[in-house]
């Protein structure tokens, strides 16, 4: 089974694809944990005039991007990502950035 180290509300930055560079935070998660959607990270899709709706056209709706193209916004240096570790502190698992060796919230 697939365990993303990648939580609601982090706030991560995007490394790959057509939203490279994006900066925001998870606002939901598949449930397999494969996929994460960003704020910020917009697509469009096209819609077809139906009963409820009477208008067609193209709207803009938040997409999802694999949960390897992202990557945990430093704490410290907020313009590098960072890996996520784990550690026990008071014996408590928590997680940190590889990079700075912060902790996460």
């Amino acid at each position: 089974m697939y365990k993303s180290k990648i939580l609601k509300g982090d706030v991560v930055k995007v490394t790959s694809g057509n939203h490279k560079g994006t900066v925001g935070p998870v606002t939901k998660l598949s449930k397999d944990k494969k996929r994460v959607w960003v704020e910020g990270v917009n697509g469009t899709k096209h819609f077809k005039p139906s009963q409820t709706d009477q208008e067609g056209g193209i709207r803009v709706i938040p997409v999802s991007v694999d949960a390897s193209n992202v990557a945990i916004q430093d704490p410290k240096n907020k313009a590098n990502g960072s890996r996520v570790g784990y550690r026990i502190t008071d014996g408590k698992k928590v997680r940190f950035a590889k990079k700075s060796k912060a902790e996460l919230k």
